[in-house]
Formats: C-alpha cells, structure tokens, sequence
C-alpha cells in the first residue's frame, strides 16, 4: 500500500510517497481502506518541529475517513462495508482525560492517516455520520469533536448563549456551526472584513478588529455591557487577558490553540474579579465523538471545506495550511 511518511528526520522536505506492508488486522481490529484525511495546524506544527518531538519515520495526520474492508475473528462493533472515523485519541473512550490516556495520539506519537489501509482496533473508531461524504466526515476527529467537547461536555452551553471565537479556521467554524445549531450566538474576530459575508453566511455575528481594534469592548457592547457567557480562544498569547475582559462574571475562557504565542500572561486579578473559569481542552473523547456524530445528523451539519488535494500530491496541503489562511479544511482526496 501507497502512503506518505516522515523518512529519516521530521520535515515538510523529508516527507515522502513510499510502499508499505499493507496490515493485518487483529482479532479486534479492523482494516480501513482511507477515503479521505484532513490537515490540522497540529500537522503543520509537527512537519516544522514546533510541536513534540516524534521520531521518525512517521506517517503524520490525525484525521481521516474510510470503509472497513476486512473484520478480526472478534470484532463486534463494525462489519465489513462499514463507514468509520478512527479516534484521534484512541484510549480516550469515556469520561474526563486521565494520566496515561492521552499517551497514543494519531499522527504522533502513532502513526497517522496518510495511508491508504489502517488497521484500527475496534475500540478507537466511530462511525461516519450518514448525512456526510467522505471528504467532509474526514474533517472531524480533531476541530469538530474539540468544538463540541468545549460546548457540550465541559461548558454546556444552551439556547441564548453568546460565544466568541477567533478566525476561520477548523475550530471555529465548528464552534460557530454547532452553537447556531444549539440555539446559540456566536460572534467570530477577524482580522479584516474580507470574509465576513461568508462568516455571517454560516450563521455568525462579526467584529471586524481592523475597524474596531478594542474589540473586547465592542464584544461587551454587544451583550449590553455583560460579555460573553463562553470564549473559545484559538490564538494564544496575552490575548488572552482581553478573553478574560469580555468574558461574563462567571464566564469561561477555553484555551484551544495558540496560533498566535505559545506562551501566555494571565493577569489575576483580573480573571478572579470576574470569577472567569478557564479550559484547556485538546480533542475529546470516543463517547464525545459519538455524540457529536448524533448532533451532526440530526442538525444536517456539513463541514466547511477551503481546499482538496488529490493524494498524491498531499505535501501540498501542508504549504496550504502553513502558508495561507483557509476558510475551513483542507482535505486530502484519497480518490482524487
């Protein structure tokens, strides 16, 4: 079988198209033939060395669709022809993460999608939803199950709520996509007013930070004064203190990336005089996949997608991710 890997060193230029053994499934395993992967900014990261430190060779991404080909003698959960998702986190089956569960990551520490067979235990995959294709079910393991950990699992918003998130990038376009389809409000930063018709098309509000640079105050004007009840904060650094000054007394700041800075000064005082809770959330359990599946069905949810690449060209897709700013995910076609 045909897939892409980190050779004898990780980096973008040492990634190559080689012929592996194709696998075996165990007793519990299943064998799935990939239909589609997805890039995330974690993959761009580990191509340019800035996140963990994997040991080569390695095939990178952690997400990615396809239909299961072949059963092990044990397996009970999914059945040949089925259409499945593997987990980003396979340990991580139920409940809040625990020491240990987070050791086995696809794309790194474990090897990633970019193949074109897996074989997966039947444990650490989720079935597709039936309201999407491939290229759009390959998009969820890492920004759609984060944005509904965030929401659902740990904060619980509801109809009415109010979330700010920055950008459009994988996790923000879900955060919008599932608040507007739980009844909430979502308001997205951008950097210009370029993309707002599309923002406001998938059904958010829009601060135009170019116009309106204090945008904590234009967030806080918004919800009369009372600021947001949830802010999903995607790029890190010290914006981070202006999260907390347009987050509502009682509010929660979820940290989920850090596209911006690595490294964050949290002012105190502040964040305990408006009692703010913060979150670190990095995807989300199997049970948290499962139930944004059953949320993306009965909401007819589609995924927003900027651009594919045919998989033979799949280095291509780093350089999109890396050198530019998507609308939404970039997706790799292992048909195209």
């Amino acid at each position: 079988m045909k897939a892409f890997r980190f050779e004898d060193r990780i980096a973008l230029e040492n990634l190559r198209l080689v012929e592996l053994d194709v696998p075996r499934p165990g007793p519990r395993e299943i064998l799935v033939r990939m239909r589609a992967a997805a890039m995330n900014q974690r993959d761009v990261l580990i191509a340019q060395g800035r996140y963990g430190n994997f040991a080569a060779p390695l095939v990178p991404l952690s997400d990615g669709a396809g239909e299961v080909v072949e059963v092990g003698p044990a397996v009970t959960r999914f059945g040949k022809g089925d259409r499945v998702i593997p987990t980003y986190v396979p340990d991580w089956i139920a409940g809040p993460v625990r020491e240990g569960v987070g050791a086995r990551r696809l794309g790194g520490p474990n090897p990633g999608t970019l193949r074109e067979l897996m074989a997966v235990h039947e444990e650490a995959a989720v079935r597709a939803p039936s309201n999407l294709g491939w290229l759009e079910a390959a998009t969820l393991p890492i920004a759609a199950v984060t944005a509904w950990q965030v929401l659902f699992t740990d904060v619980g918003i509801g109809p009415g709520d109010v979330i700010a998130v920055q950008g459009t990038g994988g996790v923000a376009l879900f955060v919008v996509q599932l608040a507007r389809a739980a009844g909430a409000k979502a308001v997205v930063l951008l950097r210009s007013g370029a993309r707002a018709a599309r923002v406001e098309e998938a059904g958010a509000a829009v601060v135009d930070t170019s116009r309106e640079p204090a945008w904590e105050s234009r967030l806080l004007a918004l919800t009369n004064g009372r600021g947001v009840d949830l802010f999903v904060d995607v790029v890190g650094g010290n914006g981070v203190n202006r999260a907390v000054a347009a987050t509502r007394v009682g509010g929660t700041v979820a940290l989920v990336g850090f596209v911006g800075d690595t490294t964050a000064s949290i002012d105190l005082p502040a964040a305990i005089r408006r009692v703010v809770s913060f979150r670190t959330v990095s995807g989300g359990s199997r049970a948290t996949f499962e139930a944004l599946v059953r949320g993306i069905e009965a909401n007819d949810v589609h995924p927003i997608i900027d651009t594919v690449v045919p998989f033979t060209k799949a280095p291509e897709a780093f350089v999109k991710l890396a050198s530019g700013s998507p609308f939404g995910k970039v997706v790799i076609d292992f048909d195209g």
